[in-house]
């Protein structure tokens, strides 16, 4: 039995799908299967919202640039994708995978596009994780005689 991995749950792949990189997507998905646009993809913000600690009072943070979009698939299966930034292709790229999914194709979609992404993806967190451990910095405290 295989364990799960983020990419087994739809929130798991809509989230590695909006992070990849337009351009690594746009190579694993090159040929995409009749569509017809239910919203097409469009661009807005969104408000992004912060804690202290992870849970304080909530703040605005700020305001992101993200894309939208909603297509459904020729054999009947609807995706949705929002990506950050202003890069329609990507959105429209990742509704399709993720209407894939819900079709009889997704095992192999699975194998070809999200299994790639998602050990890509591992790579460079535990890259950036090997980096920050050589800055990290050991503190101890030496007992002095007084404090005996």
């Amino acid at each position: 039995m295989t364990t799960p991995t983020a990419i087994d749950s739809r929130p798991g792949w809509m989230g590695l799908l909006a992070r990849s990189a337009p351009a690594r997507l746009a190579k694993l998905c090159a040929d995409l299967p009749p569509h017809d646009m239910l919203r097409p993809p469009e661009t807005g913000s969104v408000m992004v919202r912060g804690r202290l600690g992870g849970t304080g009072q909530p703040f605005n943070l700020g305001e992101m640039t993200v894309t939208r979009c909603v297509l459904r698939l020729n054999t009947g299966e609807v995706g949705h994708a929002h990506v950050q930034g202003r890069d329609k292709a990507h959105a429209t790229r990742a509704a399709v995978i993720d209407a894939l999914m819900a079709g009889p194709d997704a095992e192999r979609v699975r194998q070809e596009v999200l299994q790639p992404l998602h050990a890509e993806e591992t790579a460079m967190r535990s890259a950036r994780a090997a980096r920050a451990a050589g800055t990290k910095v050991e503190f101890f405290t030496l007992v002095r005689g007084e404090d005996q």
